[in-house]
């Protein structure tokens, strides 16, 4: 399988990946355009185009997504020559992310996870939550109005939700091999022969990589109780939350989210 990357940065030391989240008409650097300049003035950084996204090939899912990602992940660095490196993962990537350091511990460095799927299990917020449910009904039937209704579940400054972006996201999702790939990863979390992959919360006790977990307060995809289940199962977790922001924590608060994640990725708040 084909993995398309963006790359910057040629520093000495572990690398990181960037792993986007999974919503419709999502890439690497649609996520992550505005944090990858600052990362790569420290690190050599790659931003990754998940299976089903972007320009990386859209294959039928086989098994869990999270599963199915994270073993594309590891050819994909096994092919660069790339032994061990950081991740950093938005929402789905963030479950991309953890279920590759479970499979592949020694090739994991420390993990910034941001509103991780699969990790987060809600404690007090209902199922489905109210961002799932505009990405349902995306799926259900994809219109412009509906992508932007979905977008705007992901910030909590809604000016940020512009026409632009929902014209961009909205023109990457209509293409019939993008809506396919999407249905194929949805699908793929109630396969009953391998959903409970996708429930990365029940082997959370078993990360003993250093891990920071990092939340919007207003979160209406991934709630900030779903940190909780987390904080308490991950040996070596730290979280930080911001208020008045989002699912998109990268974006909204992208400075002080790039001070932060850069320092933990450095060394610091050990």
């Amino acid at each position: 399988m084909h993995l398309h990357y963006d790359e910057a940065g040629s520093h000495k030391g572990m690398p990181v990946v960037m792993l986007h989240g999974g919503g419709p008409g999502a890439s690497g650097m649609s996520n992550f355009k505005n944090n990858l300049p600052a990362f790569a003035e420290h690190f050599r950084t790659l931003v990754i185009d998940q299976p089903g996204y972007g320009k990386s090939d859209k294959p039928e899912v086989q098994g869990n997504y999270f599963t199915f990602a994270a073993t594309a992940l590891k050819d994909l660095l096994d092919e660069l020559g790339i032994d061990q490196a950081h991740l950093v993962g938005n929402s789905l990537g963030g479950g991309t992310a953890v279920r590759f350091a479970l499979e592949n511990p020694e090739r994991a460095g420390r993990l910034v996870l941001m509103g991780p799927g699969g990790l987060s299990l809600n404690v007090f917020a209902p199922d489905p939550t109210e961002g799932v449910k505009r990405l349902a009904e995306f799926g259900s039937g994809p219109s412009r109005e509906k992508m932007a209704a979905f977008l705007r579940t992901l910030v909590f400054d809604q000016r940020l939700v512009t026409d632009e972006l929902i014209d961009e996201r909205f023109a990457a999702a209509s293409d019939p091999a993008s809506r396919n790939a999407m249905a194929s990863m949805g699908a793929s979390f109630f396969d009953p022969a391998s959903y409970e992959q996708g429930l990365l919360w029940r082997e959370a006790h078993r990360l003993r990589h250093r891990v920071l977990l990092i939340w919007g307060r207003e979160d209406r995809v991934n709630p900030v109780d779903g940190a909780l289940v987390a904080m308490k199962m991950i040996r070596r977790a730290q979280l930080h939350v911001f208020g008045g922001c989002g699912h998109w924590v990268q974006l909204e608060k992208a400075a002080e989210f790039n001070r932060l994640a850069i320092e933990f990725l450095n060394g610091g708040n050990t």
